[in-house]
């Protein structure tokens, strides 16, 4: 059986580098639905010439888009069916993305099925933070060079907003190292909902359109529609978990307090862990990122843990992996 890593390009020609621009922003256009890693990519394109580390505005319009979209609550309105659907969604998507993003795929602290692997993915998927391939690798590059020039999202080295969104809007940040996840890559289905992370949200986007205006025609005394619901339950709902979940990149390694002496300047911070179900814990987690709990003690609310301990009690998921006594005694003095 070939390596499966092996059909993933990783650098491309000076002679496709040297395309014109007209090929490089009809390239940036079809990688809104197909950023595949290949000689077409405007990714690699941009990556092997100049501009690597550059915003790609082009090909961030639909991120940007999805914020204006917030704008549009003046004319669709609130109700209570809205805001309840914004909210579910939002911890929903929370979980996927801290329970399986990053717990399962980034750092393997326990194991499921290979069918319940890829619904978490998809649900990951509509979060708008691009495939769980993409998303492993960065963080596992991310663990690896921690606050140093490598790191892609160091608040410390290139600022708050860096940290915060720039650093994915570049060529370079949009590319899925693939080197980093062999562990992922031979499975089709995530490559494919890699390749294609678009197709999650916008599945979402018109499930509750459908569904808001099926509830206007149903449910009148509801006071939603599929506009409302459209703008509530993605738009709002999904730029809140995109900036609530990379505060821990651009918040977590400034404020809060250091229990452990790592070599980062990652730090524990309470109203980030409730804001992200745990994941404010952050120096706990890079002292120790094997474990699949971040909240080390009782004290420290950990949401995404205490779900999986309920999914774990009813045979969805298995092998959590504890943190250690030897962790727990190595406290900063």
């Amino acid at each position: 059986m070939s390596d499966p890593i092996a059909a993933f390009p990783t650098e491309v020609s000076g002679r496709v580098a040297a395309l014109p621009w007209w090929r490089k922003a009809s390239l940036s256009l079809f990688n809104w639905v197909d950023s595949s890693d290949s000689v077409r990519s405007s990714d690699l394109v941009e990556t092997a010439g100049r501009g690597g580390d550059r915003i790609a505005w082009l090909r961030v319009l639909p991120f940007l888009a999805l914020h204006l979209g917030c704008v549009a609550v003046i004319w669709v309105g609130v109700s209570r069916t809205a805001v309840l659907v914004a909210v579910a969604l939002y911890l929903v998507r929370m979980f996927a993305v801290t329970a399986f993003y990053h717990r399962y795929f980034a750092h393997r602290t326990f194991r499921t099925s290979r069918t319940l692997q890829f619904v978490f993915a998809v649900i990951g998927a509509t979060s708008v933070q691009r495939g769980p391939l993409w998303w492993a690798a960065h963080h596992r590059r991310h663990h690896l060079h921690a606050d140093t020039e490598l790191d892609p999202h160091s608040p410390n080295l290139r600022g708050f907003l860096w940290s915060h969104m720039g650093w994915f809007m570049t060529p370079e940040g949009f590319r899925t190292q693939w080197q980093r996840i062999p562990d992922l890559v031979r499975y089709p289905e995530l490559r494919w909902l890699d390749r294609f992370d678009v197709v999650a949200p916008v599945g979402l986007a018109v499930l509750l359109y459908g569904l808001g205006s099926l509830l206007q025609s149903t449910r009148p005394e509801l006071g939603t529609s599929g506009a409302q619901l459209l703008v509530w339950g993605f738009c709002i709902s999904t730029v809140a978990l995109f900036h609530a979940t990379v505060t821990i990149n651009s918040l977590a390694h400034r404020f809060g307090k250091r229990r452990f002496a790592t070599r980062d300047d990652s730090r524990n911070n309470l109203w980030l862990a409730l804001l992200t179900l745990g994941e404010g814990w952050h120096n706990n987690h890079h002292f120790y990122p094997g474990s699949v709990r971040q909240g080390f003690h009782w004290w420290e609310v950990d949401l995404t843990y205490y779900a999986l301990r309920l999914m774990a009690l009813c045979g969805l998921v298995q092998g959590l992996k504890p943190v250690p006594a030897r962790v727990l005694a190595q406290r900063m003095r």
